[in-house]
């Protein structure tokens, strides 16, 4: 069986995350299925590295572009591919071979005030809808994805399987003592802090969390901190705005992109992650918090509660008061802290890219066998 899988995303957040696990962990255990990965030029001796039976094909064509439409289709018929795999929702219409698409999630259909041009959501809408009902297989990440699917499209529930995201090993492996003590010089992490991780993309609601934070602060709380790590905050000027209307600006920090390595180790050392998302198709940064030993504040909808289980406490993402309230009662009660810190860690270990990688696997060969 040989196997074509769209990489070309590989260095993106989320779906570039779910990519390198899930190619990561096929190549440890799968020596038998002929790999083709569809990559950009510069990430071609990195797939080699992988193992015999992974080979590259170079696609330099951008996602949502025309071109992909057509290259991606020639791609695989030069590589005689007998199943593809779309990690993404936009699956071209001459695919010529078997397909699986993984739907992340519906966040476009579901906001569609949040994209960013004219004709987005029509695009979304189209391609998304063209992708689950011409592949032959679609995985989604939570049953509230899947929930969302069915809701938007008109594809029989049994077409759809739900594989679980996970956490990258190095969350769940303790950093060196001198490793944390270097991070927590550089970023002057030494205080109390709240921290967030993720975009600032409206929906992550990192507005509403920085008033929480302020009534927190005001509840006498007065020298803890806000840790704000995400991508292309300067987008987002309202962000700033929130800070500047509350005098936040000694209390609030916005550091940027963080690799895993630094970011397991902020987890560490922060009091309490909040995550008040209005949506998410999964909700990693929670489960990485956890598997981090960080007691987690997060959202009562989409998928976090069924990612996090009892081992957060949930709140109502559009309630400025209930976060803050969840903030203070993590940080106040150290019975609390202890509590969600081993429910956490215990939460964390249920998920595995492994075992997600070999439900993957399994599904390609029965795509294959049909």
């Amino acid at each position: 069986m040989r196997v074509a899988i769209d990489v070309r995303k590989l260095h993106d957040f989320g779906i570039g995350t779910y990519i390198r696990n899930i190619v990561r962990e096929l190549a440890r255990f799968d020596r038998e299925t002929d790999y083709v990965l569809i990559c950009q030029d510069a990430d071609r001796e990195a797939a080699r590295s992988l193992g015999e039976n992974f080979r590259t094909s170079v696609d330099s064509s951008g996602p949502y572009s025309i071109r992909e439409q057509l290259s991606l289709p020639l791609t695989l018929v030069r590589t005689r591919a007998h199943v593809f795999h779309e990690p993404h929702y936009v699956l071209p219409p001459l695919t010529p071979c078997r397909s699986v698409v993984t739907i992340h999630d519906c966040i476009h259909l579901r906001f569609p005030q949040y994209l960013p041009k004219r004709g987005a959501l029509a695009y979304a809408r189209a391609q998304m809808g063209s992708a689950a009902r011409r592949s032959h297989r679609i995985l989604t990440v939570s049953e509230a994805s899947k929930r969302d699917i069915l809701y938007y499209f008109s594809v029989p529930p049994e077409k759809i399987t739900v594989i679980p995201n996970a956490i990258d090993e190095r969350f769940s492996t303790e950093p060196a003592e001198d490793d944390v003590r270097r991070v927590t010089e550089r970023y002057q992490l030494d205080g109390d802090f709240v921290l967030y991780v993720g975009n600032v993309k409206p929906h992550k609601n990192v507005e509403r969390l920085i008033d929480a934070f302020q009534l927190v602060r005001q509840s006498g709380l007065d020298e803890l901190k806000l840790v704000i790590i995400g991508d292309e905050i300067s987008k987002y000027a309202a962000l700033r705005r929130a800070v500047h209307r509350s005098n936040l600006h000694k209390y609030v920090r916005f550091l940027g992109f963080l690799p895993d390595e630094l970011l397991a180790i902020v987890y560490r050392l922060a009091s309490v992650f909040v995550f008040p998302s209005l949506y998410e198709g999964f909700g990693l940064p929670p489960l990485e918090a956890m598997a981090c030993g960080t007691p987690v504040v997060t959202s009562n909808v989409s998928s976090l509660p069924e990612v996090t289980g009892d081992a957060a406490l949930l709140v109502d993402p559009t309630d400025t008061n209930e976060i803050a309230d969840a903030m203070k009662r993590v940080l106040t009660d150290p019975v609390l802290h202890a509590e969600l810190r081993a429910r956490g860690l215990a939460r964390a270990k249920q998920f595995s890219w492994a075992r997600s990688a070999r439900q993957i696997r399994d599904i390609y060969l029965e795509v294959a066998a049909q």
